[in-house]
């Protein structure tokens, strides 16, 4: 495990200390799709002070009492294949419906006094359906060959060619799902309920919140942590002669 910095990338504290993703969350510095800058630079976009940031995530990092419980740097990749499948694809195939039925009912109640509230629900219905076939197309096809890689030894014959390319597709549809992430928050304002919200309101942007929270993680679980490994064990097998 590296010594992390100020210089190392947002996603590097993230994926050597799951504990301090929450820090991230709670100051918005992206750490999946945009987790490659430095810690310094983030703080900077955000005009937060680097040193404290630093300081506030070593004194995590080092205290016992938030060891993670996820160190997923270590695990088998079909293991954590396994493991975003089971928590956070099932998370989303329940909480997605939910959500959907969630904001309908607070576009009927409250879209004619809050108008921020339908380009809500386009922007939600726009991530569901980049989210839902995403799923499908990570279990059907990327984690069966990226269990396969780690099963082989010599480099098998994919019908996509590469792992590389269903990769490629995968991280770019990551990308959409973070700038439709980035615009929730702001049609939102932060998840901040206005003076006239009902219980179902903020009961919606709570759930909101959570689905960012949760997608966030399991974005750079892929981004930062499966994918440069399959990449890289695909890479370090031998070819076979046709």
């Amino acid at each position: 495990m590296s010594t992390l910095n100020a210089k190392s990338t947002v996603a590097q504290w993230v994926s050597e200390n799951p504990q301090t993703a929450k820090v991230f969350e709670e100051l918005q510095i992206d750490y999946c799709c945009g987790g490659g800058i430095a810690l310094a630079e983030a703080c900077e976009k955000k005009q937060l002070d680097a040193n404290e940031v630093l300081s506030h995530l070593q004194q995590i990092a080092g205290d016992p009492s938030h060891e993670s419980r996820e160190n997923w740097l270590e695990v088998r990749l079909g293991e954590l294949c396994d493991h975003i499948e089971t928590t956070h694809h099932a998370y989303l195939r329940n909480e997605l419906p939910r959500l959907a039925k969630l904001i309908g009912k607070v576009v009927d109640a409250h879209g004619a006094s809050h108008p921020g509230l339908r380009q809500l629900q386009q922007v939600f219905s726009e991530l569901r359906a980049e989210l839902e076939p995403h799923m499908m197309k990570e279990e059907r096809i990327l984690f069966p060959a990226i269990r396969q890689l780690e099963e082989a030894t010599a480099q098998p014959s994919f019908p996509f060619g590469t792992v590389v390319n269903p990769i490629s597709m995968m991280e770019h549809e990551h990308d959409a799902a973070g700038n439709a992430l980035a615009r929730i928050r702001d049609v939102t304002n932060g998840f901040q309920p206005p003076d006239d919200a009902c219980n179902t309101y903020r009961i919606m942007l709570d759930a909101l919140q959570r689905l960012g929270r949760d997608l966030q993680r399991h974005i750079h679980k892929e981004n930062f942590i499966l994918f440069p490994k399959a990449r890289k064990l695909e890479s370090s097998l031998s070819v076979v002669d046709a």
